[in-house]
């Protein structure tokens, strides 16, 4: 599971099935302090997220879709959580 920020969305009209009905985001996963960490990457979002959240996404193609409901689907990360805060020891 990654830590990401939201940084936008996919829009593309000719798709494989699997992709129909799901919003795409592109997500960049982040330190707990917020800074980058890594390449950013696409994922599926199951809870509505928006441009700028931090979230949580799972990048491992069973997890993908065992949370969005499909068995052979060609689905590699999904957003599974919108964070409210992180606590790192004392800090916040």
């Amino acid at each position: 599971m990654f830590l990401c920020r939201v940084k936008g969305s996919v829009t593309s009209t000719i798709k494989h099935k699997s992709y129909k009905g799901l919003k795409v985001m592109v997500v960049q996963p982040i330190a707990s302090d917020g800074k980058d960490k890594g390449d950013s990457f696409l994922a599926c979002d199951s809870v509505q997220a928006g441009e700028g959240d931090i979230v949580l996404a799972a990048r491992e193609g069973n997890t993908a879709r065992q949370i969005l409901g499909t068995d052979d689907d060609p689905l590699h990360a999904v957003i599974v959580g919108v964070v409210d805060s992180v606590t790192v020891g004392s800090r916040e």
